[in-house]
């Protein structure tokens, strides 16, 4: 899957995690990867089933019902530097890298799959969360696709 520099934001912050959520589907959308309702989708994933993956990351993405609004395969990469809480105040679950993504058929299972393993290892992302450029993103992400 090929990363595009232009779907790297460094340096977000966000009041809660829908509006982090409706950030991501929003550069899904305007990269033309998937309709307008994905966004929503993506709210209602997280409302059934956490996105929340542990070691700080979290992996936006819609609902098998919205495999509709997916026009084309697509992933957009969000750094948070203060975090963003996918938990409750009782037991935060706080992410500070985002993988927004929408995948036509099985992509999004491979998509996962690959972004799991790599932060697996919670030093890689640390390195996402401490890279400076969307290229140096681009190149950690890329050693493992």
């Amino acid at each position: 899957m090929e990363l595009q520099n232009q779907l790297i934001h460094l340096n977000q912050s966000f009041a809660n995690k829908d509006d982090a959520i409706r950030y991501c589907g929003r550069q899904l959308v305007n990269a033309g990867h998937v309709q307008e309702a994905y966004i929503e989708a993506m709210i209602q994933r997280n409302e059934d089933l956490s996105v929340y993956m542990g070691n700080f990351i979290a992996i936006p993405h819609g609902t098998d019902t919205a495999k509709k609004e997916v026009l084309s395969s697509g992933i957009t990469i969000v750094q948070v530097p203060g975090g963003v809480n996918f938990g409750t105040e009782e037991d935060p679950q706080i992410a500070t890298i985002l993988f927004g993504i929408a995948g036509l058929g099985d992509d999004h299972l491979e998509m996962i799959q690959k972004i799991s393993i790599f932060c697996a290892d919670v030093d890689n992302v640390v390195k996402l969360a401490d890279a400076q450029s969307a290229e140096e993103i681009r190149k950690l992400l890329e050693s493992v696709a």
